[in-house]
């Protein structure tokens, strides 16, 4: 499999020796949307950063597009295109002056101005001041930006944060266009995991500085699979209760319902046996497995 990022190794500490992240190990394959999650303040913007040179990297490895960053760093930004954090735009400029002030930056042809405003969505609207935008308009001015100079990377963090349900969908929905369109590999930060679910092709998760998972979105759905206890439904739940202390079982009642651990079969089939042996009627037994929200919460908290 082909990456288009390859980090390895990679640490960070502020200026009073407080580490930040902890031998982040990540890898993007070529063509897909990787979202990369974790709580606030679990090191996803400081990983960004260091990954688009805003900070100096202190030890580890970033290869991009097959080629090391440290060595190749200004061919590789003229390959990608970024949104970290607030987007610098012009508010007294309009949606295509903010994007002809780029264009001779970058010195990319004039067309790719309107092509990036059709693109997003905002061609309508070039000649209005980016002042007069709402929030939604601005983070897609923000991707026409970083669009602007025909990247084969898009590095976003947090792209979505402080758009209303509409404007989220809106984004998620572009972000799939451009993906699926035009061939462009997407790096995308959140913290919100349904978001990412409805978006990603790949996932890693950060928490406290650290990877505590990167696959893909079939192998984290994959972890559904696995039991994480039984419900036991039966006529007398006070009498089943106290066969359960007298076993040491430990269970959980915050449903109403009866909840032990993920037991052996045979173990769970004994227990059904004793109970009706009690005189206890044991009419259902269920597994409980993982939802992604559950996982999530399992491996940030690991």
């Amino acid at each position: 499999m082909n990456y288009c990022i390859e980090v390895a190794g990679l640490a960070y500490q502020f200026s009073d020796n407080t580490p930040v992240l902890k031998d982040i190990q990540l890898r993007v394959p070529q063509g897909a949307i990787y979202g990369f999650l974790g709580p606030n303040g679990a090191g996803k913007t400081t990983t960004l950063r260091l990954i688009t040179g805003l900070l100096r990297m202190q030890k580890g490895t970033v290869q991009i597009l097959g080629r090391s960053f440290r060595e190749h760093r200004l061919e590789i930004l003229r390959q990608t295109g970024s949104l970290i954090e607030s987007p610098a735009i012009y508010e007294h400029l309009s949606a295509a002056e903010n994007l002809l002030v780029l264009q001779r930056i970058y010195q990319c042809p004039k067309s790719n101005i309107m092509e990036v405003l059709q693109t997003v969505g905002l061609a309508a609207v070039s000649n209005k001041k980016a002042g007069q935008f709402s929030l939604g308009m601005k983070q897609r001015l923000a991707l026409a930006m970083a669009m602007l100079h025909h990247p084969k990377l898009l590095i976003l963090d947090e792209p979505t944060n402080g758009l209303d349900p509409n404007g989220i969908i809106e984004m998620r929905d572009l972000l799939k266009k451009i993906n699926r369109e035009q061939g462009i590999s997407i790096l995308i930060s959140s913290h919100l995991l349904p978001e990412i679910e409805r978006l990603a092709t790949h996932l890693g998760i950060i928490s406290k500085g650290r990877m505590v998972f990167e696959g893909s979105l079939e192998q984290l759905s994959g972890l559904r699979q696995q039991v994480r206890g039984y419900l036991l439904d039966t006529t007398d739940n006070a009498a089943a209760l106290e066969l359960l202390a007298a076993q040491e079982i430990p269970v959980v009642t915050d449903t109403g319902r009866i909840q032990v651990p993920a037991l052996p079969v045979a173990a769970i089939a004994e227990l059904n046996s004793q109970l009706v042996q009690q005189g206890i009627g044991v009419y259902g037994i269920q597994p409980v497995k993982n939802d992604l929200e559950t996982i999530f919460m399992d491996l940030i908290q690991a």
